[in-house]
């Protein structure tokens, strides 16, 4: 591109940068990670194909989409994004779960009842799957 460094993709893949460089807007020579990354898992070929047949206003997007995914195959590479997704949603459920239980709770207080209240009828515990390995991990402990 002229007088300044070549972009990630073309500094990558060691060929010149032109004007009209694909990459050039959405791989920037100072994040060269991101293209990597994304030449590992999708190849440069086909990621020029994909932003070619995407309007110019929103390859940004789909190039951020394409690092985003591709980061978590790397991950993740059976189930990618979405065992990241699987595992929030199973998530979700178990906090929500546990709100009903502490409403449940909070209502039998108010009402004042002299024994301890039945716990509510909620769905058993269950746990994904196919969580996603780096979001698993994090936990404070394994569910049971």
């Amino acid at each position: 591109m002229g007088g300044s460094s070549p972009c990630a993709s073309c500094k990558l893949l060691r060929r010149r940068c032109t004007k009209g460089c694909i990459f050039a807007p959405f791989f920037p020579a100072d994040e060269p990670h991101k293209f990597a990354i994304v030449h590992k898992v999708f190849g440069a070929s086909n990621v020029s194909k994909m932003l070619q047949e995407i309007p110019f206003h929103q390859r940004a997007d789909a190039a951020s989409s394409l690092v985003y995914e591709a980061s978590a195959r790397m991950r993740d590479p059976v189930y990618g994004c979405v065992g990241a997704i699987s595992y929030l949603q199973n998530q979700v459920s178990q906090l929500q779960m546990q709100l009903a239980i502490a409403q449940a709770e909070i209502l039998c207080m108010q009402m004042q009842q002299g024994g301890p209240c039945p716990p509510p009828n909620a769905p058993t515990r269950t746990r994904s799957r196919h969580p996603s390995p780096i979001i698993a991990t994090s936990r404070a402990s394994p569910a049971s």
